[in-house]
């Protein structure tokens, strides 16, 4: 369920896009690593280190440039979904615990989910990452609190039983877990940091017919996302 139109000319560009800086992208990183192998003569080890870096920065680049591919078939329609039935409640689970450790403070997460499994069906690789950009985003933004904490509650999506996961601080999480769409904004896909993930993320749950919301009186106090359950037959 798209939050606007798309401009159909939209996923060219980006495709384009990808297509003009994956070329030179892939000739600066195989030089660098020619150097660093020393197939132009030996470093010193200022030389080294500097090279090492370029390397490193090459290589956000290359992501960045997969993550554009991946909104730029996302946004064309032509990204292969593999829909099986999963258990969404499992996957948030497994999606927490494998969550990279922060090198610089410790930051942990609070999760409160209802009994019982939460089946839907989805692509279980493309949910995981999806909610692993929103957690990982949100994690890294917390100021006043080591803990950013998740919890569901069930209610009616367009109609239909829905897991609705509020993320948030301590501060914040009792506000957001109740509160209603007029509490609610468009997510804030566009933050520094995140590269793409989080526009991917926002289109990746939408293919799974669900929705994700800022609060509207701060769009980076947290997250709101919700995901329908399978009808019962």
């Amino acid at each position: 369920m798209p939050q606007s139109t798309v401009d159909p000319r939209w996923s060219k560009v980006l495709s384009l896009a990808v297509h003009e800086f994956r070329t030179p992208m892939t000739v600066v990183s195989g030089y660098i690593r020619m150097l660093l192998k020393e197939r132009a003569g030996p470093l010193n080890e200022q030389q080294r280190k500097l090279l090492e870096e370029a390397e490193k920065s090459c290589g956000r680049l290359s992501s960045l440039i997969a993550e554009v591919s991946e909104l730029s078939g996302l946004e064309a329609a032509t990204a292969t979904f593999n829909r099986l039935e999963i258990d969404l409640r499992a996957t948030i689970t497994e999606v927490v615990s494998a969550l990279p450790e922060i090198p610089d403070r410790p930051i942990s997460i609070d999760l409160a989910l209802q009994p019982g499994p939460a089946m839907i069906k989805g692509d279980s690789t493309r949910l995981r990452s999806a909610l692993t950009s929103v957690l990982v985003a949100l994690r890294r933004e917390l100021v006043t609190s080591s803990t950013l904490m998740v919890r569901e509650t069930v209610r009616p999506l367009d109609g239909a039983p829905a897991s609705w996961l509020a993320i948030a601080d301590p501060d914040r999480i009792a506000a957001l877990a109740d509160a209603d769409l007029s509490d609610l904004t468009t997510f804030d896909e566009w933050r520094g940091g995140c590269g793409m993930t989080l526009a991917v993320a926002r289109r990746v749950l939408e293919a799974h017919c669900g929705r994700i919301w800022s609060p509207a009186t701060d769009a980076k106090a947290g997250a709101v996302i919700a995901l329908p359950h399978l009808r019962e037959p």
